[in-house]
């Protein structure tokens, strides 16, 4: 049964001619949407705020401050 719908699959893809460019522009846009929002979103804070090599040092201070509270 698997094997008749992993050939499903396969042979409908292999017969896309207007469904693969769509794909493509699929796949595209969300990798540009991931991108931006990578870039705009989520910021690179523990290495700004740590310096050169104290990442871990950083984030295990962070980590026993709240952990006293």
């Amino acid at each position: 049964m698997i094997r008749r719908i992993i050939d499903f699959y396969r042979e409908g893809f292999a017969n896309m001619r207007l469904g693969k460019t769509l794909w493509l522009v699929v796949l595209v846009k969300l990798a540009v949407i991931f991108l931006v929002i990578r870039l705009l979103l989520m910021p690179d804070i523990i290495s700004e705020r740590a310096g050169d090599g104290g990442e871990a040092d950083y984030v295990s201070s962070q980590i026993t401050d709240r952990a006293d509270i």
